[in-house]
């Protein structure tokens, strides 16, 4: 902290101007604001957060995500909605710091409005006494001079009625400018008064003044201080966050590592198999043979037309009557 860039630099020649004070007032209003909506902003923000992890911590206990599966990657899989879960919780978390942080800010803004507050109230009433000791001042400046003015003009009065005869005349001019000397120094005595009492108040004034810039500078620099390192803390938060998923997502990676592709397909086999004797081949088998024989349990009797040999040569002959009758049933259309 320089300590004298405020107090050397906001003046102004007229002795009733507060524009210097006025601007370092407006100036710490603006911090003020400044440090509340960085605040705000970290409430919007742990609201964001903390809605994203509660939707996120949703989407993991409620939605499937591969529940069928089996041996390494099922535990993969476990894994990843565990640390999806614990990505979620991690998200809450940072709106409790967040909403934490803000509440820090809120109450360095009120400690710093309460100290304000009192150099203020001193400087307010410097000010009024400072104007109102002006007011007093050029009232009474105006009285002096306008009584000079009145002496001036009793004593034209005395110089013109030199040659007058009448004495009772020349007597009550003289009374009169007497009286406007006396009126002159009495308003003399008390406009020097005023203007001692106002160098007086203009000290005073100058002194709090210098004590007003040197606690408000002081109050500056801790708030941009303060706020500075808010806001790395804040985006160090947010890198931490990132670090923290990153963690966990890596813990992911390490259990799909584990994964066995190998592994997976052999469990399948031996939970699900369900033998190693695939089908026989299904034969031919002629209605007429006299080998015909009952089919193997299991296996289909149907004809197979892409296995079928050629058709059996008939024992009759077309002219035997037992070639076309068969229990005198014709099998020749008519």
């Amino acid at each position: 902290m320089t300590g004298s860039l405020l107090k050397a630099n906001f003046w102004s020649p007229d002795i009733l101007s507060t524009v210097g004070y006025d601007s370092i007032i407006q100036h710490l209003n603006n911090g003020r604001k400044n440090c509340k909506e960085f605040e705000d902003f970290l409430k919007e923000r742990a609201s964001i957060e903390e809605k994203y992890g509660k939707d996120l911590l949703s989407l993991s206990r409620k939605k499937p995500c591969g529940q069928s599966e089996t041996n390494t990657l099922r535990r993969a899989l476990e894994v990843f909605k565990q640390q999806v879960d614990n990505v979620a919780q991690s998200h809450i978390q940072l709106a409790q710091t967040l909403r934490e942080e803000a509440r820090k800010m809120e109450e360095f803004r009120e400690k710093q409005k309460s100290q304000r507050k009192k150099t203020e109230l001193v400087m307010d009433a410097v000010h009024k006494q400072k104007s109102l000791q002006f007011k007093k001042t050029m009232d009474a400046k105006k009285n002096y001079e306008q009584k000079c003015r009145d002496k001036d003009d009793a004593e034209q009065a005395v110089h013109r009625s030199a040659n007058l005869v009448n004495l009772k005349q020349q007597e009550k001019l003289f009374v009169k400018l007497a009286t406007s000397k006396t009126a002159v120094e009495d308003s003399d005595k008390a406009y020097m008064l005023h203007i001692n009492a106002l160098d007086k108040v203009r000290e005073e004034w100058q002194s709090e003044h210098i004590k007003a810039c040197e606690v408000f500078e002081a109050q500056e620099c801790e708030r941009i201080n303060f706020f500075r390192n808010a806001l790395w803390l804040h985006v160090n938060q947010l890198s931490q966050q990132c670090v923290t998923s990153d963690d966990m997502y890596e813990e992911v990676r390490k259990s799909l590592e584990m994964c066995s592709i190998e592994k997976d397909i052999e469990y399948f086999v031996n939970q699900r198999k369900t033998g190693q004797t695939p089908p026989a081949p299904v034969m031919y088998e002629n209605f007429y043979s006299p080998q015909k024989s009952a089919a193997p349990p299991g296996k289909s009797t149907g004809p197979n037309l892409a296995r079928r040999g050629p058709l059996p040569v008939p024992k009759t002959i077309p002219d035997d009557p037992d070639y076309s009758l068969v229990d005198n049933y014709s099998l020749i259309y008519q």
